[in-house]
């Protein structure tokens, strides 16, 4: 028994010392950022703006490689399996919480399968029209809606995306009838809008706000429980008069479980640095979010109290994977 414990203690203190030796190596290749989602998205432009600095910060390229699908499931799972050595980290948003509770057969496990690196932002989703749509704010557009049963649709990121669950509260509370058209990213969904295939949009502001900015969307309502520092002009649904949808969302970066302590401290201490950097804040806000970064211990418990609140959210709003 006694050598047996030797034994379990050489190969911790092995392990142990293994850990901070690739520390402190780390980085040295190429690191590679999956981003669940297609470029252009919300998720896509908070990923280049972080990476611009923390590339240099950390003295290695950062590749971003997008794979969208399923509301991020996909490119989470490539993320989930990957090795556990530094080299393959994950941006994701608030979706990441959602998914575990609408999708029964996920083959990762948000809470077993990844280590919660650092937030880097915090962002409104927001309520976009074509500007062909008769509505100029909230009240308008629920009395349009109630007007046009089931005649107007809405697009998100996919489905379960923070914008599907926003779409789908507005619903439940304003008694409104109208499509969910769910789309792989912000990036197409977004275009679509532009083009008219869909009439209304509820997605991060990142994804739209430089469209509604030069005049192509026009934004009725921030979904967040306070308006945006980004746009102090823009309402919330709750100031129009629809109290009970509030929905905040989060950009974060995460790697695989079993990644070397050592590793994500030197990883979260640059991400801190990076996000504190007026430049990299400004060109963040310049989009919608505002930059937040974490201690991996209350990135954790972020999400942790989401994945409980989403799961009252889904089932409240009835929704399903369809």
């Amino acid at each position: 028994m006694k050598s047996f414990r030797h034994a379990a203690s050489a190969v911790f203190a092995f392990a142990l010392v293994a850990g901070l030796a690739q520390a402190q190596d780390w980085p040295s290749k190429p690191i590679r950022m999956i981003v669940p989602y297609p470029p252009g998205g919300g998720t896509d432009v908070v990923a280049r703006i972080v990476n611009e600095k923390l590339s240099p910060e950390l003295g290695q390229t950062i590749v971003v490689d997008n794979k969208g699908g399923a509301g991020g499931s996909v490119g989470t799972e490539l993320a989930a399996k990957a090795p556990s050595d530094g080299y393959t980290v994950l941006m994701t948003l608030s979706s990441h919480t959602i998914n575990p509770k609408l999708y029964t057969k996920l083959s990762y496990d948000v809470e077993r399968d990844f280590i919660p690196v650092s937030l880097a932002a915090m962002i409104p989703q927001i309520v976009v029209a074509h500007p062909s749509v008769p509505a100029s704010n909230v009240q308008e557009l629920v009395a349009l809606l109630k007007a046009n049963p089931g005649k107007f649709n809405y697009a998100s990121v996919g489905i379960g995306s923070p914008g599907h669950i926003a779409g789908e509260l507005f619903k439940l509370k304003t008694g409104v009838q109208m499509t969910h058209v769910p789309y792989k990213g912000g990036g197409p969904a977004v275009t679509d809008t532009i083009g008219g295939q869909v009439q209304l949009l509820f997605v991060s502001m990142p994804a739209a706000w430089q469209h509604v900015k030069s005049g192509r969307l026009k934004a009725l309502a921030v979904t967040s429980a306070k308006r945006s520092i980004a746009a102090p002009d823009l309402p919330t649904i709750a100031e129009q008069g629809v109290s009970e949808v509030v929905v905040d969302s989060w950009y974060g970066l995460l790697v695989p479980a079993k990644t070397p302590a050592p590793v994500v401290a030197k990883l979260n201490a640059a991400m801190v640095k990076v996000l504190q950097m007026p430049e990299v804040r400004e060109k963040l806000l310049a989009q919608g979010a505002e930059a937040a970064s974490s201690s991996s211990a209350d990135f954790e418990a972020l999400i942790r109290d989401e994945l409980k609140k989403w799961d009252y959210v889904i089932r409240e709003a009835r929704i399903t994977p369809e």
